[in-house]
């Protein structure tokens, strides 16, 4: 659909109207045979037809295309009023910023921020309602630190609030120490796993110097016994030479 005709300021050429809904166009579209659209109009029309409403022109989705630039110069510099002028806005401003102007407009009614409430109120008015709205979150009047929420909650027994808090403090507690304990005892698993990893390395290199340190004794005893051998084969050779 588009804009309201009645809100616009002065005289507003045909060619910029909406073929169906005969408003003023809003995110135009146009057909090869120059007729113009608002998109979400002729996007409907396209659901159940398949030419243009006014000269009957087969078209479909794909032959659509912007607005030409001098027509969307022209449509972008109409003067309107802001739809909130029932409220009280008196705003006049062009069709390319009217959208800007309407998402900030103090006039535009808007919905409570507070949960529960379902009062509509103009922007400028928010702040004040927000401040006696009766579902606004305040804290307990007594001290307690309780969030009241509603009408009901101001009727809250601190007592058992600070208790059910406590509880939570408690549990929450609890919960950390076991994460804690948990993470100690994985930290320590994992340490332990090391360890005995590197005393076996360990342990297994002491046998391989055991094994070595075996091997050569075993050659320094072999060693021993050939120069033994040796000094007594060279002792036999002196006695035979002296005998000779």
């Amino acid at each position: 659909m588009g804009y309201d005709i009645e809100r616009f300021v002065g005289y507003v050429n045909e060619g910029l109207l909406c073929s169906i809904c005969r408003d003023v166009l809003e995110d135009p579209l146009q057909a090869p045979c120059e007729h113009a659209f608002c998109t979400a109009c002729i996007h409907g029309w396209l659901v159940h037809h398949s030419n243009c409403p006014e000269d009957r022109q087969m078209i479909d989705v794909s032959v659509l295309r912007p607005l030409y630039r001098y027509m969307k110069n022209d449509l972008n510099r109409l003067q309107l009023h802001c739809k909130n002028r029932e409220y009280g806005c008196e705003m006049v401003c062009s069709l390319e910023s009217i959208d800007r102007h309407e998402r900030e407009c103090e006039y535009s009614q808007i919905p409570c921020s507070n949960a529960g409430c379902t009062v509509q109120i103009e922007r400028r008015n928010l702040d004040g309602h927000l401040a006696v709205c009766e579902y606004r979150s305040r804290e307990c009047p007594n001290g307690c630190g309780y969030t009241i929420l509603s009408a009901e909650d101001t009727q809250h027994n601190c007592v058992a609030e600070l208790r059910t808090e406590l509880e939570l403090l408690r549990s929450e507690m609890i919960c950390r120490v076991e994460e804690a304990k948990h993470e100690m005892e994985s930290r320590l698993d994992s340490q332990r796993r090391h360890m005995v990893q590197k005393e076996s390395i360990l342990q297994n290199e002491i046998e391989e110097l055991k094994s070595q340190m075996s091997r050569m004794m075993s050659d320094v005893r072999s060693l021993m016994a050939a120069e033994r051998q040796h000094r007594q084969e060279l002792e036999q050779a002196e006695l035979e030479k002296r005998e000779l």
